[in-house]
């Protein structure tokens, strides 16, 4: 019963959606099991380039793709993606949603844009699509689920309910319009038809797919660093990116679990605001971010830059229990004469090796640094480790050393095959 999850093991955008899609070609399904339209999976296959937010990156091999019971879903998201799709020549006659996925509704967007607002200085750096406040309703048990949608009567009540509260919350409290029922009921009445051949039981399938000892490649959204409870708290998504989050947002038990890949870049780089110790905000930082175009999937936002930060590896290998590492981009750093590595914090005397819980510490560590000599040659068309430039080696065993895991998987491009695979993954 191989199960192999992917976890980003940074702050998002490492790149899992290439890796995802390398492994895909080997695996029989691929489950998203967390998050929502605020992800943003970039795949490029033969030049051409994808741009996925709520579908699996799996798509693109024809594999079976499954949408988790953890994912919040916006249904007009969700059916332009699949346009998006098929105009591209995309089959998506193998794809999967959750019953039991939470909906997103109109009211979490506008909901989402006036606390995100009204944070002013303290503002989280939210994508503002209403993930957060789905999120919020499912903990309270007032969410709208993909299946409330397929009974007219549960869907106007729980409907009914919902506005008489977040109405009087954006007239008296944020001193705005409220929604009007009828149009929001007849807009997601009118999604069904489009949603039903979709809809499954997918726990059932998920589980099904194991007793049969296909493969199945659990893929998660965001990062490690932006899980609600092991990230860098507030500065955080709304759901688990960690390794836990793929079984409880997809419907397995953790037995069923045989391996965790953490995708981390060559160097760090997060979106939003919060803490980052490494960060660049000099010409090296600008570098980075032009050469690996690090721009937001879903937003455009330009990425903060800065270099590889080993306490953020370690504590991603700790919580996730990752098995392996991913590292990608190792092409943007080809130019660079030094490279570092941040192998602890200090604060004022002190040297610490793990993230603090705090915030506020957060802010005031300064890594502790361990430079390397870098190279100049181009690496990305070569197709074996010990093809590397000798630099490129120690630079990927000094990750090694200091994350304490192991990396079978170096990309070094966007294309499928800028990809070395030092050993087998399943």
């Amino acid at each position: 019963m191989p199960g192999l999850v992917l976890v980003g093991a940074q702050w998002g955008d490492e790149g899992k959606g290439k890796i995802t899609d390398y492994l895909a070609e080997t695996a029989d399904a691929v489950v998203r099991y967390q998050g929502g339209a605020n992800a943003g999976h970039t795949v490029v296959v033969d030049g051409k380039e994808y741009k996925l937010h709520l579908i699996p990156s799996g798509i693109l091999t024809g594999k079976t793709c499954i949408i988790g019971n953890g994912v919040v879903l916006d249904p007009a998201k969700f059916l332009e993606e699949i346009k998006y799709l098929k105009d591209l020549g995309v089959q998506t006659d193998k794809l999967y949603l959750s019953e039991t996925a939470h909906v997103i509704m109109p009211y979490h967007q506008k909901l989402d844009e006036l606390e995100e607002d009204k944070r002013g200085e303290f503002k989280i750096g939210t994508t503002k699509r209403g993930i957060g406040p789905a999120y919020i309703d499912k903990a309270a048990r007032t969410g709208i689920r993909v299946i409330d949608l397929l009974n007219p009567e549960v869907f106007r009540s729980k409907l009914t309910r919902n506005l008489e509260q977040v109405n009087f919350l954006l007239e008296k409290i944020y001193e705005v319009e409220g929604f009007n029922f009828e149009e929001i009921y007849q807009e997601y009445s009118g999604y069904v038809t489009k949603l039903k051949p979709f809809i499954r039981n997918t726990p059932v399938l998920i589980n099904e797919s194991l007793d049969e000892n296909q493969k199945v490649l659990f893929e998660g959204a965001q990062g490690t660093l932006l899980d609600v409870d092991h990230g860098t708290y507030p500065y955080v998504t709304s759901s688990h990116p960690t390794a836990g989050g793929a079984c409880i947002g997809s419907g397995v038990g953790p037995t069923r679990i045989d391996g965790v890949i953490g995708v981390a870049k060559a160097y760090t780089s997060r979106v939003g605001d919060g803490p980052f110790p490494t960060e660049l905000l000099d010409e090296t930082g600008d570098w980075i971010r032009e050469k690996g175009h690090e721009y937001g999937t879903t937003t455009g936002r330009p990425r903060r830059c800065g270099w590889l930060d080993g306490v953020v590896l370690r504590h991603s290998a700790r919580v996730s229990g990752l098995t392996g590492l991913a590292i990608t981009r190792l092409d943007t750093l080809t130019g660079l004469e030094k490279l570092k590595i941040a192998r602890e914090y200090r604060i004022g005397n002190e040297v610490i090796g793990n993230i603090p819980n705090d915030p506020e510490l957060l802010r005031q560590v300064r890594p502790v640094y361990e430079e390397l000599p870098g190279w100049k040659e181009d690496i990305s068309h070569l197709t074996q480790f010990s093809d590397l430039p000798r630099e490129a080696q120690h630079y990927i065993q000094a990750i090694e050393d200091i994350s304490g895991v192991k990396a079978p998987i170096v990309s070094i491009g966007r294309e499928r095959f800028q990809t070395i695979i030092r050993w087998p993954i399943w």
